[in-house]
């Protein structure tokens, strides 16, 4: 698992203080150091490393700086102090002191031999990248694909890296999306402190590996470093009063990682042993009992697979799913993300998330909006700003979405996981992360908080274009078909809507007597605002029965057949129907008084047909239309003068075209 270095360092770091108290009796400074590096423990490896640097007496000139084509002559002495500052560098990486390690490897790399270390370059570039220097990342890393020959996991990787880098690049020109603090008080104190999740109203749950004071005190044997469950009170960037949960606890044995059932009467949690750097763990379950809980149980096989690790569960808002990591078998690489259906507490057999979430890298840490179905997790296998980025996919357990990179400043050049929403009702507006973004070594907890991004318009009254108090309004999902706000207006007849920027929404105004109408709003031009104007609703009011002109509906002399600029006004007839789904309406057609009167009757019936066919063709039922001609039975204006000459601008006007709404019906839910 990724996050080991996190957890062990926190460990190992408090322990060299007793390791130290020995180191007047190391003389071989650089075997110590070997000793700790193949045990896995880097924080002491570097220690020892960087005094025997001091024991070298190297004449800076035999350390000869690279030459393309040249092969220095080096003694034994010069590569074992070569030797040492290439073990320092990745000593100070894998624990996660990148600023420390870009240095050592900036001097590896310009070694007069780069064949003895030939992913020097590569781990240099990955430094640079974890600090934030992504220009000068990406030249290391070109620099060592041109001349790294082999066929394997780091060659797949380097690639990666370059698109990451240069997605960073490109990201530092986008609008922050979320303000990012670091948690205040008594949180953030001794060691690694990440996994956040809320046991109650201004009650947070997380996981640290501050020490046990009384073990220090006592100057016991044991490890005081382990990993426990820890709750403190507050609310938003602030939280103090930190103080263990009252769980049971195994001696040696770290748990936390926790998750908590909606009804808060249950956790879901982790518990790992760490031995030689190899890392074990299982989710067990705890059940609330008052204000105590009961000893953590094993979850069964259904999870927990003998000789594999499962890790990190995550319980769904509705308490049907049970989320988790786990390297077990049928993955697609290291950790991946399963899920299984909970009975109770109980889960049933797991499903891995598919190759549309998974990676051959690590996926960890998942968290479900059920409302919005956006599973957030941390990946570490696709295009981010570095380390593990937080991701997000919509989908339904049934199928998921391209993963997108949620972006800076929720992802840093570090490693950012473990997302936990302050309001459910509204996950993605704000709650917690770990990052170790402004650690040298571990995890920390920040606080987030959405920036709000908005859009906003006018309803007006189509005849008078005076604002239309009491329209309602609904934003919607368009993808999800769901209704996500709704308002009712006012007397200035504006309306405001917190939205996300690059989504796709429809703004439905609704009123009685008045056709409703809806606008689709791409807000993709909120990543560079916080606000956008959508463009002014009128509406329509109609009374039932009473005949609306269409003007500018055209037909063939003496046919029926529409004329193409007629069809655009009945275009806007066909987003009346389709955002009015409930009202039936006729189509008429009017004549003037020349020619029979039973062939203008059939005449108007024809072109009456051809606009309810034409609303047909465009996906109108047949079953909410009437066509009926009136011929010239009905006119609006006279068709001759009083002086008994022709009215050509009467017989114009009789020569139309109208709609009216015969009844509203009710629609089914």
């Amino acid at each position: 698992m990724k996050k080991n270095s996190h957890y062990w360092l926190a460990i190992v770091c408090c322990l060299f203080v007793v390791n130290s108290l020995q180191a007047q009796y190391v003389y071989d400074y650089k075997r110590t150091g070997d000793v700790y590096y193949e045990a896995k423990d880097y924080y002491s490896a570097a220690q020892y490393y960087q005094r025997a640097l001091g024991t070298f007496k190297i004449n800076p000139n035999e350390i000869l700086p690279y030459q393309p084509g040249s092969k220095g002559k080096e003694t034994g002495k010069v590569k074992d102090y070569e030797t040492v500052k290439y073990r320092l560098a990745e000593s100070y990486r894998m624990y996660n002191d990148f600023g420390n390690a870009e240095k050592y490897y900036e001097e590896v790399v310009s070694y007069n031999n780069p064949d003895l270390f030939p992913l020097a370059r590569f781990w240099y570039g990955v430094c640079l990248r974890a600090n934030g220097k992504y220009p000068e990342a990406i030249d290391q890393f070109k620099q060592f694909k041109d001349k790294y020959t082999k066929v394997d996991d780091i060659t797949s990787r380097v690639a990666l890296e370059i698109a990451s880098c240069e997605f960073a690049i490109s990201e530092a020109s986008r609008t922050p999306g979320y303000i990012v603090t670091k948690l205040n008080g008594d949180v953030n104190v001794g060691g690694a402190n990440y996994a956040p999740a809320l046991l109650g109203k201004n009650l947070l749950l997380y996981t640290s590996s501050r020490p046990d004071t009384t073990v220090l005190e006592k100057k016991k044997k044991e490890n005081p470093y382990i990993n426990s469950l820890f709750q403190a009170d507050g609310k938003d960037a602030a939280f103090s009063n930190s103080r263990p949960l009252a769980i049971p606890e195994v001696k040696g044995v770290d748990q936390g990682v926790s998750a908590i059932t909606p009804d808060g009467n249950s956790i879901f949690l982790t518990r790992w042993t760490n031995k030689n750097g190899v890392k074990a763990a299982a989710i067990y379950v705890s059940t609330r009992s008052g204000n105590d809980w009961s000893e953590p149980k094993p979850l069964g096989p259904n999870v927990n697979v003998d000789g594999y690790s499962s890790m990190q569960p995550f319980v769904t808002a509705d308490g049907k799913y049970l989320l988790f990591a786990s390297n077990r078998p049928g993955g697609m690489g290291k950790n991946d993300l399963w899920y299984s259906m909970l009975d109770k507490n109980t889960p049933g057999a797991a499903r891995n998330m598919g190759t549309g979430i998974n990676t051959r890298d690590e996926e960890q840490a998942p968290f479900y909006d059920g409302d919005r179905h956006m599973l957030i997790f941390s990946s570490d296998g696709r295009v981010g700003l570095g380390g593990l980025d937080f991701f997000s996919s919509e989908g339904d357990f049934s199928s998921w979405a391209v993963p997108k990179n949620l972006g800076a400043p929720l992802n840093s050049p570090k490693d950012d996981i473990y997302y936990a929403a302050s309001d459910w009702s509204h996950p993605m507006n704000g709650g917690y992360i770990s990052s170790d973004r402004e650690s040298v070594c571990c995890l920390e907890l920040f606080h987030i908080k959405r920036i709000s991004k908005s859009i906003h318009g006018m309803v007006m009254d189509c005849d008078n274009n005076l604002p239309l108090s009491g329209a309602k309004i609904t934003l919607i999902d368009t993808i999800q078909q769901k209704v996500l706000q709704q308002v009712t207006l006012d007397e200035t007849g504006r309306y405001r809507f917190e939205v996300e920027a690059k989504r796709n929404y429809k703004i439905m105004a609704e009123k009685e007597n008045y056709f409703s109408k809806a606008i689709y709003i791409n807000t993709d031009q909120l990543e560079k605002v916080d606000s956008m104007e959508s463009p002014s609703i009128c509406l329509k009011r109609y009374e039932i029965g009473k005949p609306i002109i269409l003007k500018d509906i055209y037909y063939d002399f003496d046919k029926a057949t529409l004329r193409p600029q007629s069809l655009i006004v009945l275009d806007t007839v066909v987003s009346i129907m389709q955002d009015n789904p409930n009202i039936i309406i006729e189509m008429s057609a009017h004549t003037d008084s020349k020619g029979k009167d039973e062939y203008n009757m059939k005449l108007s019936q024809r072109r009456a047909q051809s606009c309810v066919d034409y609303l047909i063709s465009r996906g109108i039922p047949s079953s909410r239309m009437i066509a009926k001609g009136y011929g010239e039975s009905r006119p609006i204006a006279p068709n001759t003068l009083p002086n008994g000459k022709d009215n050509p601008e009467g017989r114009q006007l009789n020569r139309r075209t109208e709609f009216k709404v015969l009844r509203v019906t009710q629609l089914s839910q």
